[in-house]
């Protein structure tokens, strides 16, 4: 006799959560779904055949596994906690995938309070952006224990392949560093396309070599001729997400002592994009930082050749 599938709860249903919940229904799993966006979450569940619930924790009690994809740990802490929060809806023996980028220590804390109720609560933050979580081609980074892993491991596996870095906490660390890695690569390629382009090569021509030799980054491959140099500034993944997770990276390496001068700096050339953009940019428009520190935008090689 098959055995029964899990019943999943899904909470956070944005750029990348809404992909991820279709990934889970489409595999045959019962889906109930919340966001803070009402009109949002009626319009997922009408297309996907999912439930919706009063509460969260009516969610929570119509789940034996709930994802969170939430923007912070602040938030993941108000939909958890209270009367009417995830964990006063949850069974014993239920698991919480926390899903979001979020800081080691309070999900740390986050799962001492779960398992308190006999809930396991595992951190598997993802990377690979809304067109890997369309595809269910994520990669996933899980920490936490072997029985919370053993019950989820097959819905993370509708989202993509599962690399398990550790106790809890550890994979919310690695997802941070993750984009500490990919941040760095971004600022240094633009900057590199900059320097190229006031000397008379063509930046679209440099992303070809570059991505033919020893330069080549993921900004390279999929970043810069695709968001950049077509201006359309929409990867789907937010300039405030991104210095929040390098700030989860910097507090990483102070929580361990850990010197990291090159990553403060990569913070701050972030954070003042940030601050000169505004909010609610993607986070490929920090290329317009970078040009406007170097007083030139990119594509523009003609007018900046004639200017020499």
């Amino acid at each position: 006799m098959q055995q029964e599938l899990p019943r999943i709860g899904f909470v956070g249903l944005g750029a990348m959560g809404n992909p991820m919940a279709a990934r889970i229904a489409e595999a045959g799993y019962t889906l109930t779904v919340a966001d803070a966006d009402r009109d949002r979450t009626a319009e997922v569940a009408e297309r996907l055949g999912a439930a919706t619930a009063g509460t969260l924790a009516e969610l929570a009690a119509a789940s034996d596994i709930v994802v969170t994809m939430l923007p912070s740990s602040a938030v993941v802490g108000e939909v958890l906690g209270g009367e009417t929060g995830l964990l006063a809806g949850l069974a014993e023996g239920a698991v919480i995938l926390e899903m979001s980028s979020g800081v080691p220590d309070m999900t740390r804390a986050f799962a001492a309070d779960a398992a308190e109720r006999g809930i396991a609560l595992l951190d598997a933050p993802v990377s690979g952006g809304v067109t890997r979580a369309r595809s269910g081609e994520l990669a996933i980074m899980v920490g936490g224990e072997d029985d919370g892993f053993a019950r989820a491991e097959a819905v993370l596996q509708t989202m993509g392949s599962v690399i398990r870095t550790g106790p809890v906490g550890s994979a919310h660390a690695m997802k941070a560093l993750n984009n500490l890695v990919s941040a760095g690569g971004f600022l240094i390629g633009i900057e590199a396309l900059l320097i190229g382009q006031r000397f008379g090569l063509d930046p679209a021509l440099m992303v070809d070599v570059l991505n033919a030799s020893t330069g080549m980054n993921n900004s390279t491959q999929k970043k810069f001729k695709q968001y950049v140099l077509s201006r359309s500034f929409d990867a789907g993944f937010g300039l405030d997400l991104m210095v929040k997770d390098l700030g989860i990276a910097l507090g990483v390496a102070h929580s361990t002592g850990t010197a990291a001068p090159f990553a403060g700096l990569c913070r701050e050339m972030w954070s003042g994009s940030q601050k000169y953009l505004g909010p609610g940019k993607d986070h490929t428009a920090a290329a317009r930082f970078s040009e406007m520190l170097a007083g030139t935008e990119l594509g523009k090689a003609a007018e900046e050749a004639a200017e020499k």
